[in-house]
């Protein structure tokens, strides 16, 4: 009895070391596939931002400031309408078209279908390129980056139950979403300055949970062995994390950025 009681523990505490193996492996494939697509959503910003501004007024119908005019292409993103697509494209598609992308698409296309959502939120968001010096959004990038590092930490590391934010923080999303549309057309710097302040929190909030629940997820699910499960959930895990990192930099952005 004594012999099969110490096969069992054996047998318990390698499975233990599989699965904290694995949970290493599952969390680097996350942060490596957010951090790439971070890089991919800073490339895009940045090149839309050099092409949409000129320095030379031949041909420009848009000055932008002083000795700075906005090219077609710049005409075309951000004073037509086409505007509201390319802001609310990204949106519309966590909203509409992630969900079935994830049920329907192989592992492949849902790595796909997060770089290509990548590339085009990095399109959404070149105008702060055009608003804030370049100093102050490396700034505001670093302290994210530092903040998003000790939140995640926290979400993985914690013994506290942290599944009972979610439905608090997603109907603070909503609220955060339904607000800002509002702000559009109100244009209230006082309002504006509240959303920012509740976003941070928000999705502070967020980066600990969702770290958290994929953290979980992953324990939960590894001994049924879907290879091609796990890495949908990684991706998903990181379009999550994706999420909270940048809408926490864009919403410190409006506290820290210096503006041109």
């Amino acid at each position: 009895m004594a012999e099969f009681d110490t096969i069992r523990t054996q047998g318990a505490a390698i499975g233990r070391a599989e699965i904290d193996q694995g949970l290493r492996a599952h969390m680097n494939k996350v942060y490596g596939t957010m951090s790439l697509g971070m890089l991919i959503t800073a490339a895009a910003a940045w090149a839309i931002s050099v092409l949409a501004v000129t320095s030379d007024p031949t041909g420009a119908t848009v000055a932008l400031r002083e000795g700075q005019y906005l090219t077609g292409l710049g005409e075309v993103l951000y004073t037509t309408p086409l505007r509201w697509v390319v802001m609310f494209a990204p949106l519309a598609f966590i909203l509409f078209g992630w969900g079935t992308l994830m049920r329907r698409g192989s592992a492949a296309a849902v790595s796909l279908g997060f770089f290509v959502f990548a590339a085009v939120m990095g399109v959404s968001m070149s105008s702060i390129f055009l608003v804030f010096t370049s100093y102050s959004i490396v700034q505001t990038f670093l302290v994210t980056a530092i903040a998003f590092a000790g939140l995640s930490l926290y979400g993985y590391t914690t013994k506290r139950d942290l599944s009972g934010m979610g439905t608090f923080l997603m109907m603070g999303v909503i609220g955060l979403i339904v607000a800002m549309i509002i702000n559009i057309f109100l244009q209230s710097p006082a309002m504006m300055f509240a959303i920012s302040a509740i976003g941070i929190l928000v999705f502070a909030g967020l980066t600990a949970f969702y770290t958290q629940a994929i953290k979980s997820e992953y324990v939960a699910h590894a001994a049924h062995g879907d290879q091609e499960w796990l890495e949908k959930a990684a991706i998903d895990g990181a379009l999550g994390l994706y999420i909270a990192f940048l809408n926490m930099f864009q919403f410190l952005l409006m506290f820290m950025g210096q503006q041109e």
